[in-house]
């Protein structure tokens, strides 16, 4: 037998469930509270921007690389998904063989891998180079001499290796480790790589003609460098785009990326307080509601909006598993994680049981855990 609910009584269940789905958010909230974590945290429609439920979402706290979020969208609104950089290689070549040295002037390339510079020293054969007189020298003039971000006080030493214009490798040798001399290794590599293609380096003294211009080597285009960047949240892809970003310049870098948002989303600067890209500096502070500002808005961004959903993690998709416990979420949430000792952030967006999106950010700092976030992650979604 069907039963008809009256309406009032159906207002007052939907009420009853609204009333109970905000003091859960309350109540996880003050759960953490007691153990000493400070909440910023929030759930909007991706549609309406109205907010759903909330929890001192315009507290700005440490976000970690969540940062790398709102990076990441200004470099692609400001230089376009098929923007690229160059690597430009310089010598005086005649007959085959370049006279002195073979000059590889950095552009700011953060994905100069060995594969790359194979394929770079395979082009520079097929001009017919045969032969260097001189030796490897990198012109490294594109970044200025500051050697880290502003705000790097409390940051681990081992946490980025010197962002050089020309870097090969990230700066990092096959274990993965901070190399302490990255110019050498980079030489090291280049030189190598040429003489297994047939380019003979001889290593005598530099020359005395002009160099020209013999190759530009592009970089992938920055849609799929931001990808890497998110998806594995690489750091030094993300600070070496950053400083590029500036001419070279982190202070101005960040002020380019400070400017995007103050024109483009009306934030000023007390809201995106950032001195680095990565998230790396824990004098960085954003609230979970600017995050959400800026998610939704890519979100309906058509010109760069689907390469930045993209680039997020999917979780429960390629190439990661699902580490949260509820499989339901599998392929329904994309996000941004973040980080650091005493910081734990989430943003991006999920998709309910009934198909809503919705934009949501979680910037936990104090002693919590992956568990705290995705337990709340987990309740939005299902």
């Amino acid at each position: 037998m069907r039963v008809r609910v009256p309406w009032k009584a159906t207002a007052v269940l939907i009420l009853s469930a609204l009333a109970l789905s905000a003091q859960d958010v309350q109540g996880w909230a003050r759960r953490l509270e007691r153990r000493g974590v400070t909440v910023s945290a929030g759930l909007w429609d991706a549609a309406t921007g109205k907010a759903l439920e909330r929890h001192h979402d315009d507290l700005a706290l440490v976000p970690a690389s969540t940062t790398k979020a709102l990076t990441t969208y200004a470099l692609l609104k400001t230089l376009k998904p098929d923007f690229t950089l160059e690597t430009e290689v310089w010598g005086d070549l005649k007959d085959g063989v370049v006279q002195g040295d073979l000059v590889f002037k950095g552009g700011g390339d953060p994905l100069l891998t060995s594969e790359r510079i194979w394929m770079l020293a395979q082009a520079l054969r097929k001009q017919g180079i045969q032969r260097v007189t001189g030796n490897i020298r990198l012109d490294q003039s594109a970044f200025d001499g500051q050697r880290e971000p502003q705000g790097w006080e409390n940051t681990s030493e081992d946490t980025l290796p010197p962002v050089l214009p020309l870097s090969v490798n990230f700066n990092r040798d096959e274990d993965g480790r901070m190399v302490k001399d990255p110019e050498r290794q980079s030489r090291e590599i280049i030189g190598k790589l040429l003489q297994e293609t047939g380019i003979a380096i001889e290593g005598g003294p530099g020359g005395s003609g002009a160099p020209r211009k013999l190759l530009s080597w592009t970089s992938p285009p920055l849609r799929y460098l931001v990808m890497d960047i998110n998806k594995w949240s690489n750091n030094f892809m993300i600070e070496m785009l950053v400083r590029g970003f500036g001419a070279g310049s982190w202070p101005r870098g960040v002020k380019r990326i400070q400017e995007f948002y103050r024109s483009s989303f009306n934030l000023g600067p007390e809201d995106v307080w950032i001195t680095d890209g990565s998230g790396l500096s824990k004098d960085n502070l954003l609230s979970a509601r600017t995050l959400a500002i800026i998610l939704r808005g890519a979100f309906h961004d058509f010109e760069v909006g689907p390469e930045f959903v993209s680039s997020l993690k999917i979780i429960g998709g390629e190439p990661w598993k699902l580490r949260v416990k509820d499989a339901n979420l599998t392929r329904r949430v994309r996000v941004k994680t973040g980080h650091l000792d005493r910081v734990t952030s989430l943003c991006g967006y999920l998709q309910t049981m009934d198909g809503q999106v919705r934009v949501f950010a979680i910037i936990l700092n104090g002693p919590a855990h992956d568990e705290d976030v995705w337990e709340q992650v987990s309740r939005w979604a299902n």
